[in-house]
């Protein structure tokens, strides 16, 4: 048992006698959500503690904790907070809104928006958003697998990536930016449980047809692969064939891969304007191969904001993944 003491008072177990149980801190420390967020539940929703000790400081037992941690996994779904308020004191399990494998579909549910979402600044985002949020910010690894897997589902690929997972990255991404290094595990743990719901989520890779293969890079520099991940999956989802080489491949790799596949298009992706290379695109869309008199070039795309302001003759600078991929399909059509 620890002997740990806060504010002067000595700390008992969970569930001990009077004037034990967890302080608020330890209590959103536990959960993984900001003591104010604890704090608003308890006011706003009645969710405090069921006995009130003398003193100033409340302190939260097994059975007030075990409420909280229910309302953090009905959150987590995207549940409006009243209504998993009322059922986290309760204790009834929530409707089924999506029921896999049950006769008959489930209803459709109605979308719903968001302005709020663990003190991340979501913006007006889907109601997706502040569960997936919740998830990441908890480093809940099942809860979010699941949420983003639904709504890939729900929404289709492209959908879900556009309107559920970028505004989220993005609001991490903020979140980050804006509080030094915190939240920089936060960032890498949604990023890397995305890559993993695109890949879960795309079909087999699609075997090569001669002349219909795109190739997905990287320019050298550059690691951000998600928005290649999105793409890649999105492609390989409508039966086109891709090669995906990920982050920072080098030139001449990336030449020798083009050569190699004789590709019908090629995206070339740059985050960062100190990474978008004029002459390397020019140099790419140049490049032809086949046999004399029928050779063919590429359709060259320049993905990503690094391309702003960079502009090359016949280079295509799709703004999103829908766009992408609508510019990408009629390159390889049968």
């Amino acid at each position: 048992m620890s002997a740990d003491t806060e504010h002067g008072e000595g700390r008992a177990g969970l569930g001990g006698p009077p004037g034990g149980g967890l302080t608020t801190g330890e209590v959103a420390r536990r959960l993984g959500v900001a003591p104010t967020t604890v704090r608003t539940w308890d006011r706003r929703y009645g969710l405090g503690p069921d006995a009130h000790t003398d003193g100033r400081h409340r302190r939260w037992t097994a059975p007030d904790v075990a409420r909280l941690e229910r309302m953090c996994a009905l959150t987590a779904t995207g549940l409006p907070p009243a209504e998993a308020a009322r059922l986290a004191r309760s204790g009834t399990p929530p409707a089924p809104t999506t029921t896999r494998g049950a006769a008959g579909p489930p209803p459709e549910p109605t979308p719903r928006r968001s302005r709020a979402g663990s003190g991340l600044r979501l913006g007006d985002v889907r109601q997706e958003c502040r569960g997936i949020a919740r998830a990441a910010l908890r480093l809940d690894a099942a809860v979010l697998d699941e949420l983003l897997l639904t709504a890939i589902a729900d929404h289709g690929l492209v959908a879900a990536w556009t309107e559920v997972i970028v505004p989220t990255l993005q609001a991490v991404g903020r979140k980050w930016e804006t509080s030094g290094e915190r939240y920089v595990e936060v960032e890498h743990f949604l990023s890397w449980h995305v890559s993993g719901a695109l890949r879960r989520a795309a079909p087999r890779t699609v075997a090569a047809r001669p002349g219909a293969t795109t190739v997905l890079a990287c320019v050298p520099g550059e690691n951000h692969t998600l928005p290649l991940e999105a793409l890649a999956a999105a492609l390989t989802e409508r039966g086109v064939p891709v090669r995906m080489f990920g982050g920072a491949l080098p030139v001449e790799s990336l030449v020798a891969a083009v050569r190699r596949t004789g590709p019908a298009a090629v995206a070339l992706w740059a985050q960062s304007r100190t990474t978008a290379s004029r002459p390397l695109a020019q140099h790419v869309a140049a490049m032809e191969w086949g046999v004399r008199g029928a050779r063919r070039r590429p359709v060259l795309l320049a993905l990503g904001p690094g391309w702003a302001g960079r502009t090359v003759p016949g280079l295509a600078r799709p703004s999103g993944l829908a766009e992408a991929v609508a510019a990408l399909e009629p390159t390889v059509a049968p």
